[in-house]
């Protein structure tokens, strides 16, 4: 947590960052304490998180500037994580599903196992129905597998092969 300004920041910090998943949270609050911005690491690190406890503590505004936060749309990389879930899937298909997700394009949302109380605390807290581009189903061979530009699986059990070769580079299985 940094108090100074943006740039400061982005300066002392930039020699030392190596990649997405092991650079640290970094949040920088300004002089005047008005404003709170995760600089890096705001999903995997929780710095959009930390941002929003800090800005409701100081009466402040939190800035979140990651599309799914700033479209308060669903966290494809997040789903689950307050509740100890664990997601398969590679960062080329994160990004997929994440890009599917904030551009609007058709999603499913397969629950097969798992609380379904997550969408409240989901990415600090998401009030409303889920995203319009989101349909959900209950039962992976319910949904049609040409339908989807991305397909996010809450599962404790193995995709099938024939469905995980059909929805392959456009999937996500999260593992309660």
């Amino acid at each position: 947590i940094c108090i100074v300004s943006l740039g400061a920041v982005v300066r002392l910090i930039a020699p030392h960052l190596k990649n997405k998943e092991t650079d640290p949270a970094v949040v920088v609050i300004d002089e005047a304490g008005r404003f709170v911005i995760p600089v890096l690491s705001g999903h995997l690190g929780g710095a959009n998180r930390l941002a929003g406890h800090l800005a409701t503590a100081l009466g402040a505004q939190a800035v979140l500037t990651t599309a799914s936060d700033a479209r308060e749309t669903l966290a494809v990389d997040l789903l689950g994580r307050e509740l100890g879930w664990a997601f398969e899937a590679s960062h080329d298909e994160i990004v997929r599903c994440s890009a599917a997700m904030v551009n609007d394009e058709p999603v499913a949302l397969v629950q097969e196992a798992g609380s379904t109380d997550w969408w409240a605390n989901h990415a600090n807290g998401r009030t409303g129905p889920l995203p319009a581009n989101v349909t959900r189903f209950e039962r992976l061979e319910d949904m049609p597998l040409d339908r989807f530009a991305a397909v996010l699986w809450i599962s404790r059990r193995e995709m099938p092969g024939d469905i995980a070769a059909q929805l392959a580079g456009r999937r996500v299985v999260y593992r309660p």
